[in-house]
């Protein structure tokens, strides 16, 4: 029989941390032998679903007055938009997929398969995200509210730009610290609501507090550039993703997964 706190297969109470770790293991263990055609097209969409919310983002940001805090509260909302769509929708995402560091740790995982996984997930979300500013400039919504939206972007990008390495690099470390534990959290969850709400939080921290996701910035930063009347400067993008990945990187795999599977799986603790 199974005991009050410990939910059952059809319980509708949240799974625990320790069930959480190991749903989290057996998942990374299927994405890291998933067929590359499908983790690549999976992975496009993920990158297509994210700068969804980031276009989302930069349209309700635009000419909001309602102060510096809840503007960007707002604003982290609906950026929110795109981790939904990539985890009820179903997608395969670079910076949620470093929690297939705690298969990786305990032996189930290679190396080889890992990093796999991450090179062709990461090129995979920047066809996707690329895919995307084409579609959003040949759409015409730069032009949205006067042009507006196109002046937001291209601040955007340029505040981007102009952080210094180890500045993104720090910021980066912070978001997928926060991204990562949404996904923890939205596999606590049974029902998509639970799901939904779980993702809301950590994402609208992120986003209001100014942290730096790599797969975003494959979608903010060219549209911007184009916003502001030139041509993607791919030097620039890459110096901003280059500290921003490894950032992203040490969040993700080192904090959430990393400490997770020290705490719950390490010498088979959630059995």
């Amino acid at each position: 029989m199974a005991q009050p706190n410990q939910p059952t297969d059809n319980s509708v109470d949240a799974y625990s941390p320790a069930q959480i770790a190991l749903r989290i293991e057996s998942g990374g263990v299927a994405k890291a032998n998933m067929p590359a055609l499908k983790t690549a097209t999976l992975g496009v969409l993920a990158g297509a679903f994210i700068s969804f919310g980031a276009m989302f983002y930069t349209l309700v940001i635009t000419g909001s007055d309602m102060g510096f805090g809840p503007g960007r509260l707002l604003g982290g909302v609906a950026f929110s938009l795109g981790l939904i769509l990539v985890l009820i929708g179903g997608a395969e995402l670079f910076t949620g997929n470093n929690l297939i560091v705690m298969a990786w740790a305990e032996r189930k995982v290679t190396t080889g398969q890992l990093l796999r996984n991450w090179t062709l997930v990461y090129v995979a979300n920047f066809v996707g995200a690329i895919g995307t500013v084409a579609l959003f400039v040949l759409a015409g919504a730069l032009e949205l509210n006067g042009g507006a939206v196109g002046q937001t972007a291209a601040r955007i990008a340029q505040a981007k730009i102009d952080l210094d390495p180890m500045t993104a690099f720090f910021r980066g470390v912070l978001c997928n610290t926060l991204v990562c534990l949404a996904v923890w959290l939205c596999f606590a969850a049974r029902e998509v609501t639970g799901k939904v709400l779980a993702i809301v939080f950590p994402i609208s921290a992120f986003v209001a507090l100014g942290f730096e996701h790599s797969v975003a910035n494959m979608y903010l930063i060219p549209l911007g550039m184009i916003a502001a009347g030139g041509e993607v400067d791919f030097g620039a993008l890459f110096t901003n993703l280059i500290p921003v990945t490894l950032g992203n990187i040490v969040g993700g795999s080192g904090l959430v997964a990393l400490t997770y599977w020290l705490v719950y799986l390490r010498h088979g603790d959630a059995d």
